[in-house]
Parts: structure tokens; sequence; C-alpha cells
């Protein structure tokens, strides 16, 4: 299966360059979607083919992890003499550069094109469910389709949507659930656009619930189909998928983002204490593991990760990894070796396991000056089992869920007790509680944003959702025109009636 995600060309040729243009294309391929969908695995490589799609470099394949989400963050070093025009115009939150508008319409293309597709499955579900004879794994297939799309719109509000507290600016998005060339996506304010995610995250939810392998089996049981416990091939590597307790996760960073502590503090705890079909936790942190094997992007706690067959191959151009005798420069995003004292500082970077295993340090431009590299996606050539543990990239983790529920909990010990389980998992033994007052949690849980999702592309959305008013490395204060990235001017936009 995981193989087969990166060879199967079904629904890959919807991508191009807008929304809109993947709708002009569609009276050619309305017969091959009729098609498509007559056979369970024509549902099968649909859903495959959204994955891929979300695989795209255009969104979390780079641009949405590595790339453009971290330089809105002022998360890389800026060259004078960059060759990386989008990202410097993105750094500089400059918005109206032909550069920074190429890179956000290509982002908001790759988005709304994953949503169609995900559309057209869940269309055909509702019109054609039955050629997939097992109620379970229609169930699955459907509540798979919900997920990525909700998934994506989140994005869609994280990154063009309004400040989620304490707006002056009201921004109407788009929330797509249609596949029809003569129908716009609906436009919806910020509240009633919320309402539709809860609404596809809430189905995805009750479709996945029971229905899921891993109500019956473990993640790490699932992801060897060797094992033939399943009969149904298609339901291994949950992992790699949009499973039970992903959707969960994803509404635990949905309301988290939205301030609904409480319900984000719910959803973290419970997905911390849940037990598998085993009896034993679903899932723990494994950086301490993980990365003493080499597992710099932490599998094993990937609550849901793309699998990339390519993913050193092209990102090792930019990021550099643990390349020897690179010279860091014009082409690259690197950090310098005062940003990386930056950021880890209060740490003990003697044990601390990202300090030493993920970052390349020593990295130098044509002036022997010092940087870091992130070595998150690189790894030795003949490294063993290179799909599993090497060649995929997070999308959650339980590092960030963690980071949720301590920032939600309003019981210090509690916190604390997580805490020392977060930073044994970065290999760091506290000698003290931790924190002594509540106060001191909200600050310490931005800087491990920073610290631990290097490359993932979640830091700007910290800094949107606690309205942060200055970012580390940016250039002065930052407001409501930095964290709200306009949409593409080439899309209908309402927003310029909105007062």
């Amino acid at each position: 299966f995981m193989k087969r995600l990166y060879i199967i060309t079904v629904l890959v040729a919807l991508l191009s360059v807008s929304c809109n243009d993947w709708l002009d294309v569609r009276p050619d391929t309305e017969q091959k979607d009729k098609d498509l969908f007559t056979t369970y695995k024509g549902f099968q490589d649909a859903l495959s083919g959204c994955y891929m799609s979300l695989a795209s470099q255009d969104i979390y394949g780079e641009r949405l992890t590595m790339s453009n989400i971290e330089s809105l963050a002022n998360l890389w070093y800026q060259f004078r003499n960059s060759t990386r025009y989008e990202d410097n115009d993105l750094m500089n939150h400059d918005y109206t550069g032909d550069y920074s508008k190429t890179a956000v319409k290509t982002i908001y293309a790759g988005l709304f094109n994953v949503i169609a597709q995900a559309n057209m499955i869940i269309k055909y579900a509702e019109k054609n469910g039955e050629v997939i004879e097992d109620p379970a794994a229609r169930a699955v297939i459907t509540g798979e389709a919900y997920a990525i799309r909700a998934f994506c719109q989140l994005d869609v509000l994280r990154l063009f949507g309004q400040m989620p507290q304490g707006a002056s600016r009201q921004v109407e998005l788009p929330y797509s659930e249609t596949t029809s060339i003569d129908e716009m996506p609906a436009y919806y304010s910020f509240d009633d656009y919320v309402v539709k995610l809860e609404s596809d995250l809430s189905k995805a939810e009750s479709l996945l619930k029971d229905n899921d392998p891993l109500f019956q089996y473990t993640f790490s049981e699932l992801n060897s189909a060797n094992r033939n416990e399943l009969s149904d091939s298609y339901m291994y590597y949950r992992q790699s998928r949009m499973n039970y307790w992903a959707v969960k996760a994803i509404q635990a960073r949905m309301y988290l983002y939205l301030g609904k502590k409480d319900k984000a503090y719910m959803l973290a705890k419970e997905i911390i204490e849940a037990k598998g079909a085993d009896g034993e936790l679903v899932m723990t942190m494994s950086g301490e593991t993980d990365i003493a094997k080499g597992y710099k992007a932490c599998p094993s706690e990937c609550l849901l990760y793309l699998s990339k067959y390519d993913v050193k191959t092209y990102s090792s151009v930019f990021l550099i990894g643990n390349k020897v005798d690179q010279q860091a420069g014009a082409g690259h995003l690197v950090i310098s070796s005062s940003m990386l004292s930056d950021l880890y500082a209060g740490q003990n970077t003697g044990s601390h396991n990202r300090y030493l295993n993920c970052w390349n340090r020593n990295v130098k431009d044509a002036s022997a000056n010092l940087y870091g590299a992130l070595t998150k996606y690189y790894f030795a050539d003949d490294a063993e089992n290179q799909m599993l543990y090497y060649q995929i990239i997070p999308l959650l983790r339980m590092s960030e869920i963690y980071l949720i529920a301590m920032e939600t909990s309003s019981d210090l010990d509690e916190i604390n007790e997580w805490y020392h389980d977060y930073m044994l998992a970065h290999s760091v033994v506290l000698n003290e509680a931790g924190f002594s007052a509540l106060s001191e949690v909200p600050g310490e849980m931005v800087n491990e944003y920073r610290r631990e999702f290097y490359g993932e592309g979640q830091m700007f959305y910290t800094y949107k959702r606690t309205g942060a008013t200055t970012i580390l490395w940016g250039n002065g204060n930052v407001d409501e025109n930095v964290y709200i990235v306009p949409l593409p001017e080439t899309e209908y936009n309402p927003n310029s009636q909105i007062k």
C-alpha cells in the first residue's frame, strides 16, 4: 500500500494552477469519475490520490511544512543575496510582490484541489457507496475523506482567515463542498466556517469510530501487511491515513486555535490516556527512542504522517541536512548560529536530543560563518526500512498533543507531570518540578512549538492564535495585516465589501 501511494496516477491530473482551473477541466473527467467509483478499488485509488496530492511539494510536501510557511514565521536566516525569492517576500510579510503572490496562489490551489478530490469521494460514497460491500470499509473511506477536507479547510482558516480572537478585520472564506463546474464554493463568516469544520470532523469521527482497524489492532501491528491479520490490505498503515486518533488530534488542534481551551484540553487528555486494542496506551511520545535510532521525524509518535519516498532528495537541496562540506548560501534555508543559540536558550543542550541530532551545526558560508541546517528529513542512503521511518513528513504528533494538554490544563501538578514526560522524550531529566506557576506555562509552550516543529509548519499559526505582537527574528511589530494572508487575486473575494 505505501509504495502504491506513489505509483497511482488517478486524479493527479486534477492538480493545476487554481481552484477554478480545476473546475474547468471537469467535463473531460466526468465519465472517468463515474467509472472510477464503480468499484471498491476505484474508491481506494481516489483516496490514495488525495494523500498523494497532500504530499505534493506545493502544499504539505514542502510549502506548508518546510519552506513558505516557516518563512512567514521568520524561522529561516535571510541571506542578502538569497535566490529564494518567494521566501524572501514571505519573511518580509510582503504579500504584494509577484513572488509571494505566486507562492500563495500555489498553496491555495493545492489545498482546494485536495478538497475537490475529497468532495468527489464523499459525493460518490453517498451516491454509489454500496459498491464497497463491507460497511466498515465504506465508513472508513468516507470518514477519511471528510477528515481530509476538514484538515485542509482548517489550514485555509489558519492561513487566510481573520484572527481567531480579538479580530478587528472580518474575513469570509470559501468552504468547498462542491464538485460541480457550475457551482462556486460558498463563502462563510468566521463563526459559520467553524460550524462547517466542526461538522466535518464530527462526521469523520463517527464514521471511523469502531470501524477503524485501530479498534481491533495497534498502530504497530497495522504497520506490517505481512502479518495477514486483515482480509482487506488497504486498511494497513493507519499512521499514513486519517485514522480515528488523527481526527481527535485535528479537533484538539482546531479548538486550541479557536481559543476553546476546555474542549482542546479534554481532547488532548483523552488522546494521551487512550488505551488501544492491546490494553496499552494508544501512543506515547517516542523522541528519546526514535532519535537514538536516527528517526528524526519521530515516526513512532506520529498520529498522522505523509509517506513521501523522495523527501530527502528534494529537501536536502534547500535544507542541506547532514551533507558534508556543503556551503550555505543564497539558495538555502538555514539558521544562523545566533538563531540556534536563541532557539535553545535555557535548555540543557548537553543532552537535548533535538539540539544534538536534528541540527547540522557545522555548515559554513563562503566567509566561514557557522549556520545550523535542519536534518529532520535527511538520512543515510543505506538506512534500513526507509519507507516506515525516514521517508515521511509528520502532520500530527504526540508531542503536539502534550503541548496542547499542558497549555490548556489548569492543574499545575498535572502540567508538571506531563512536562516531565515531555522533556524525558527530549533526553532531558528535570531536576526540579518544572513550572512554579500557571503563568509560566503559555510562554514556554510557544518556545517549545518553535523548537519542536521546525520544518513542520506550525509556528506561524502559533503566533497568530496567541496574537503575538512580535516574532522572534522578525522585523518589528506584527499585526492583522501580517497574520491575514490575502486570498489570491484570481479568486472571488467578498472581503472588500466587509467592514
